[in-house]
């Protein structure tokens, strides 16, 4: 508009003068002009603004026309997950035949059990007996392991007796040491879910009971619970076989269950109990975000010791998240915790490995050339099977912790993933896969613990394991202790969260492959399962116990694998390391630390 006007005035210069009344009207028109300018100013004005709300608009519905480029340009892959079956209004269509056989399959346990060992800790299926933890008595692990389980696959009559075992035979008042970890998780946990099922307060009136006797565990310097716990005395115990130390999991695995207490009671002492725990952890954690798999009840402080993602670390990474989403997603200091926990996974503790390039978790060991000298961290190429929860509980951490607004799709849009939640949703998927690729074993079955190959291994030629392998086997000699398999749900829980978050029935079909591996090579004739020594070995041989764990978590996981998705729904239950669900809970009380 400046250079058409310089041009009119140009163009004006030479003219002619106008008359008196030309000039009237050109000032007319003058305004004229002036009002339309306005106008279309007005109107570039609107248009401009409506246009930035579209804009606005389309990108918070699709971010990814954004992020795409930008994490491309970043190095990360942008893979949108395949859907393979569709949701239907009324969720994942439920795979009858298959969910009938592991409900025969967990009768075929309980009924045994209840035949032989009915109220007992332990059961051993080739001798047909029970045993219990202590010389004081048991507390009834295996048939509270269970309820939930009896109660999900509709088992009415076995579910009424196991109730009435808790109503007249159940006590606490054992004068002998247990694990203050497992009873939280296994006991605790399992009434606790007893009652969210079933409403029936005679768990709550049990559970309040036990929760009493297991707070005497924190009566330390730190408020760290110490491993052991007198139920009959309510006074905790070190555990004299790590030093009086305390494994980080153990400690870090019992806020669930005791914040759900709190709820149910109303009496936060539980609450602020295990939140202290994690306030010393953040308080006192390495930089990497990573946690040493013991530490000292007395300082409040992480001992020099391993660290990992299997035994004393697992759960600790599991409930980072479980905390976050236990309370809706409401206290975002575990949301931190988590994120930077996983950072540290990252960059740390996975690999791949050296020829198929297969993601795994690692080790990191302590060294010290000299008492009091500096420590040195080596990298072990060791995963152990427990380790393989890692998997699913990235996938569910990527579409909560990692989702830009949840909730997200079934499969989530790389769209509607931030950065974080990329990274951890594709290595979960790749973790799960080489869980799945240790299930390559004569039995089909996977070892307790494997390794992978590593450059300095130099072992190369025909025969030799390339990838994986189990350490200490060799043929003719007695099974070492990695190779054996104890029933564990590690993978098969994996499966089940990848299944409800995509849809993809490949998780349906691995599980499937490893009902049928343990109903081949763990079975008893008589009646329940029996652990195995040699994963490799066929025929197997047996060692004579059925963890409670089969009941509680490997069966329940294969059920829910083939059931629809309105039964317990990742949206409104979580499941604690036992694999009992607790329900999502929206209290008024925050994190204090």
């Amino acid at each position: 508009m400046a250079a058409e006007t310089k041009l009119r005035k140009r163009n004006t210069t030479n003219a002619p003068k106008a008359k008196a009344g030309e000039k009237q009207g050109d000032l007319a028109n003058g305004q004229y002009r002036a009002k339309e300018k306005d106008s279309g100013s007005l109107a570039s004005s609107l248009l401009v603004v409506v246009t930035l709300v579209v804009v606005v608009a389309v990108l918070y519905q699709n971010p990814g026309l954004v992020t795409h480029p930008l994490y491309e340009f970043l190095g990360y892959d942008v893979v949108v997950p395949q859907q393979q079956t569709v949701p239907t209004p009324r969720g994942f269509v439920p795979d009858i035949e298959k969910r009938d056989a592991i409900v025969a399959a967990f009768k075929h346990a309980w009924l045994a059990y209840e035949r032989d060992a009915m109220g007992d800790d332990e059961y051993h299926p080739i001798s047909r007996e029970g045993t219990n933890l202590t010389a004081a008595g048991g507390i009834g692990f295996t048939v509270i392991d269970s309820i939930d389980t009896l109660v999900i696959m509709g088992l009415r009559e076995e579910y009424q007796r196991a109730r009435k075992w808790v109503e007249t035979k159940m006590t606490f008042e054992r004068d002998a040491e247990f694990s203050t970890f497992e009873t939280t998780i296994r006991v605790l946990g399992g009434l606790q879910s007893a009652y969210t099922l079933t409403g029936d307060t005679l768990y709550i009136d049990r559970a309040k009971d036990l929760v009493e006797r297991i707070m005497h565990a924190f009566d330390t310097p730190s408020g760290l619970p110490v491993s052991l716990v007198n139920l009959a005395q309510r006074k905790g115990v070190k555990d004299p076989n790590n030093k009086g130390l305390v494994g980080t999991a153990e400690v870090a695995t019992l806020q669930l269950e005791l914040r759900y207490m709190s709820f149910l009671t109303g009496n936060y002492d539980y609450w602020v109990a295990g939140e202290r725990v994690m306030r010393l952890i953040r308080e006192s954690s390495l930089t990497t975000g990573l946690a040493s798999v013991f530490m000292n009840p007395d300082e409040g402080r992480f001992a020099l010791s391993e660290i990992r993602l299997g035994s004393r670390g697992d759960s600790f990474y599991e409930y980072l998240l479980k905390q976050y989403l236990q309370t809706n997603m409401t206290e975002p200091v575990y949301k931190e915790m988590y994120d930077f926990a996983m950072d540290g996974v990252h960059s740390h503790l996975i690999q791949k490995s050296q020829f198929a390039q297969l993601t795994y978790t690692s080790e990191l060991i302590p060294e010290r050339e000299e008492a009091g000298g500096p420590v040195t961290w080596r990298l072990a190429p060791k995963q152990d099977h427990l380790a393989c929860f890692f998997g699913g509980s990235l996938m569910l951490g990527a579409v909560t912790s990692g989702a830009i607004a949840p909730p997200v799709s079934v499969p989530p849009r790389t769209n509607e993933l931030t950065l974080q939640g990329i990274r951890d949703w594709k290595s979960g998927v790749e973790l799960i896969e080489t869980c799945m690729l240790t299930h390559d074993t004569a039995t089909g079955l996977p070892p307790e613990i494997v390794h992978f190959r590593i450059p300095s291994d130099g072992v190369v030629g025909s025969g030799i394991p390339t990838d994986w392998y189990i350490k200490g086997a060799k043929p003719g000699e007695p099974a070492p202790y990695d190779a054996r398999y104890v029933l564990r749900p590690e993978t098969i829980e994996s499966l089940f969260i990848a299944f409800r978050l995509t849809g993809d029935v490949r998780y349906r079909r691995h599980g499937w492959r490893i009902f049928q591996a343990i109903e081949t090579h763990c079975r008893i004739p008589t009646g329940g399962y029996a652990s195995i020594h040699n994963v490799d070995q066929v025929p197997v041989e047996y060692e004579d116990k059925m963890e409670s764990f089969l009941l509680s978590e490997t069966l329940k996981y294969l059920y829910l694998l083939f059931s629809d998705d309105s039964i317990l729904p990742l949206s409104k239950y979580v499941f604690n390391t036992e694999g009992h669900p607790i329900p999502i809970i929206h209290p008024k009380r925050r994190a204090n630390f």
